[in-house]
């Protein structure tokens, strides 16, 4: 079937009516996001404010081989099926569509929350639903970006290939930290997000000052926003790779994976093919994880997380996130951007789990740094 939009007929509690036709329709709500951007913490508050009286399933997409945040959310009593296979293209081609079929058939929820790795595009993830929808009812609800204010002109000028596809192709942007940032800082943001997308809508309030009601209103409001995905590549992109990655993804606004390639550059596309003009996840970012028994003193971890958050000796870290035992009891969770990092205590999991998401990660200095060697 053809993916409904509002405009289509009347949507009204999870039946779509178009003439005399009434069919149970599920919900689709993509939040995608930069890596760090805050797409676990926004979906926490919309289950607590905005989703309470549904049945929400989540499907997220994790890149890496440690998957981190179904931990953090099994609380929210969401169900959840992690995907770990690293290229985000190869699971969009088989188990993304296979999990969004199954658990609309198993579970009919009200609404499917998709939460794709944060290194995917959001037109990849887009049309991957809009080829499930020919097979189960389901209507594209919304579409967003959560953007790192505080982090935009690093990331749009070093991952721009990847950064910018979310943002261009993003019906509503939901920008993070923003209580962090000046007034002038935070304009300069949103113009640079508007050169790339003028017609989304754009939340800037501080999230702790803004009901999840007020942001999910956002995310379904009508705009003028016009998706920028061409009839060629519905009828030429199958993505058929057999790992080669030789794509056509011909994006009205398309950016290169465009920055200063010095001699500290780790962007890890000299090796690359780029007459093709395109990369994947796994041609620009790596990812280390590992399962440990270790107990960490909160101190020392403090200090270890110090190092990962302003030292280039380890690759470019864009992310780390764990939950590892604690030497005086509980267990220690933390998240980790460029800059600034987090600490925070957690329920106790089957065991303790590292990962960190970057370019040229440098595997046995981050082993040696969590004690691992």
């Amino acid at each position: 079937m053809v993916i409904p939009s509002f405009s289509d007929g009347i949507f009204l509690q999870g039946v779509f009516k178009t003439g005399k036709v009434v069919t149970i329709v599920t919900k689709i709500d993509i939040i995608s996001g930069f890596l760090g951007a805050g797409k676990t913490t926004l979906i926490k508050k919309l289950l607590s404010e905005a989703f309470a009286d549904e049945k929400v399933v989540l499907i997220e997409n994790e890149f890496g081989e440690i998957g981190i945040d179904g931990g953090f959310l099994k609380d929210a009593g969401v169900e959840i099926t992690e995907m770990n296979s690293g290229c985000i293209c190869c699971s969009l081609v088989g188990d993304f569509g296979t999990a969004l079929e199954k658990v609309i058939h198993d579970y009919a929820p009200d609404r499917v929350i998709i939460e794709p790795s944060g290194v995917g595009k959001l037109s990849d993830v887009i049309r991957a639903v809009e080829g499930v929808g020919e097979k189960v009812d389901i209507c594209l609800n919304s579409y967003t970006a959560v953007v790192d204010g505080q982090k935009c002109k690093m990331y749009m000028k070093n991952f721009g290939e990847f950064f910018n596809n979310q943002i261009e192709h993003a019906k509503t942007i939901v920008l993070s930290r923003t209580q962090k940032m000046s007034e002038d800082k935070l304009t300069k943001c949103l113009e640079m997000i508007k050169e790339h997308n003028p017609k989304a809508t754009i939340v800037t309030t501080a999230w702790d000052d803004i009901d999840g009601t007020k942001i999910l209103d956002a995310m379904e409001r009508e705009n003028d926003f016009v998706l920028k995905l061409l009839e060629e590549e519905h009828e030429h992109h199958h993505h058929d790779h057999e790992h080669e990655h030789h794509h056509d993804h011909e994006h009205e606004h398309h950016h290169h994976h465009d920055h200063d390639h010095g001699p500290d550059c780790t962007c890890g596309c000299h090796d690359h093919d780029h007459e093709h003009g395109h990369h994947h996840a796994d041609d620009v970012f790596t990812s280390w994880g590992q399962e440990t028994a270790k107990k960490y003193d909160r101190d020392q971890m403090q200090m270890t997380l110090d190092v990962l958050a302003h030292s280039e000796d380890y690759g470019m870290i864009l992310r780390a996130k764990g939950m590892v035992p604690d030497t005086k009891g509980g267990w220690i969770y933390f998240d980790l951007v460029p800059g600034e990092f987090e600490l925070r205590d957690g329920e106790p999991d089957v065991t303790g789990r590292l990962c960190v998401i970057g370019s040229e990660l440098k595997e046995d200095k981050l082993a040696e740094l969590f004690g691992l060697n």
